[in-house]
């Protein structure tokens, strides 16, 4: 039987962030293929198990060839990056709370996203880990909880449309990440040859 407390505790629905346009990258990291699929798809698959439904967050243009079997959310807030992708979701259903998972992430495991769902408060902004390489909150891989959304309004009212300094400024539950190889962001093409290196070792 449910009690009415964990009735209260917002369910989670799952967000990968794709919609950037990945100039440092020169190709699309979305469409990036680490696991035998775009990667867009696989961490989508990756977070399925801790979600109730999982949205691909994307610019319009990026619907052309997208796999209808998964779903999508175009951001209704524009040319904001990662803060427009995480506003756009946290509106579209007020009453969830939203892992969001940005796509250039390639060794993030299923242990991570398990940790950090495990450990999450509700009562906090959100559950973030500490960035290994900067040790800061990490908001591309954070749970957002429903209360962080009028938090988020009111930094992008006074101009700052930072997520990691909503993060810093607000209530937020922050982990020590077990694997910290899993956090590291692939952006350049030197990222992703650092990236494939740790899969090929991994593998070996």
């Amino acid at each position: 039987m449910i009690s009415e407390e964990q009735n209260r505790i917002p369910s989670i629905n799952g967000l990968v962030l794709a919609g950037g346009k990945s100039t440092r990258m020169g190709t699309s990291k979305d469409l990036l293929n680490w696991h035998g699929k775009e990667q867009r798809y696989y961490a989508a698959d990756l977070m399925a198990p801790f979600c109730d439904e999982v949205f691909i967050s994307c610019r319009q243009d990026q619907l052309e060839n997208f796999d209808t079997s998964y779903n999508a959310l175009t951001d209704t807030f524009l040319n904001m990056g990662p803060f427009g992708g995480i506003l756009s979701a946290l509106r579209s259903q007020r009453d969830k709370a939203w892992l969001v998972v940005a796509c250039d992430l390639p060794l993030l495991d299923k242990k991570s996203l398990q940790f950090l769902t495990e450990s999450r408060d509700p009562e906090k902004t959100a559950t973030t880990y500490e960035s290994p390489f900067d040790r800061l909150p990490e908001p591309l891989i954070t749970i957002w909880e429903p209360k962080s959304y009028p938090l988020l309004l009111n930094f992008l009212g006074i101009g700052n449309t930072c997520p990691r300094k909503v993060l810093i400024n607000s209530d937020t539950l922050i982990l020590k990440p077990q694997n910290p190889d899993a956090l590291m962001n692939v952006n350049t093409p030197d990222d992703a040859a650092k990236a494939q290196q740790v899969l090929n070792n991994s593998k070996d």
